[in-house]
């Protein structure tokens, strides 16, 4: 008569294996949500305290423009309505919206009176200033670049924003020199 493998096995064995599967197995799984999350935060601008955005500005080839707390450009989107954003699932992942968890704050030349939120349709609260909805640009890959301005995709155009609230019209995209340049201001186009 021949016993199984698993049956040999004595049950202190066994249950000792089952638990060191299960902790290995958590293990995994909640390095890889940990580190997902805060990818997603940092993509989406919310800080890692769960405090409210800074937005604050930077002087730059194309003028003084906006940036959050880190120094991240920040950008609108023209065929944005004032107070609401069209821009979701593929627009979103090449232009996540600019989130705070709390009111959003201001420093620099921002203006704390033309900050402001909007609920998305997932819940979460995107940062406005002037009434338009602020977003980042996945091609930016840190504080200063400006790699986003001007572009046209998802049907309108990306441009930086002033400290006056409008839009950037002006050449000045990739990586800004670090000595300010004379301010550009816009209207919408």
């Amino acid at each position: 008569m021949s016993r199984s493998l698993l049956t040999r096995i004595p049950v202190p064995i066994r249950f000792g294996a089952l638990i060191a599967v299960a902790l290995t197995a958590a293990a995994c799984g909640s390095s890889g949500s940990s580190s997902s999350s805060s990818s997603t935060g940092a993509q989406a601008g919310a800080s890692a305290s769960g405090t409210a955005m800074v937005i604050s500005t930077k002087a730059g080839s194309a003028g003084t423009f906006l940036t959050d707390g880190s120094g991240r450009t920040v950008y609108l989107w023209v065929k944005d309505g004032m107070g609401s954003s069209a821009c979701s699932g593929a627009c979103a992942a090449l232009w996540p919206p600019v989130t705070t968890s709390g009111s959003p704050t201001a420093s620099g030349s921002a203006k704390a009176s033309d900050l402001g939120t909007l609920t998305r349709s997932d819940g979460t609260k995107q940062v406005t200033y002037d009434g338009h909805a602020l977003y980042y640009y996945a091609g930016d890959s840190g504080a200063g670049q400006t790699n986003g301005q001007g572009t046209d995709s998802f049907g309108a155009k990306w441009w930086l924003v002033a400290p006056a609230g409008t839009s950037i019209t002006s050449a000045g995209g990739g990586t800004t020199p670090s000595a300010p340049a004379s301010s550009a201001g816009g209207g919408w186009s």
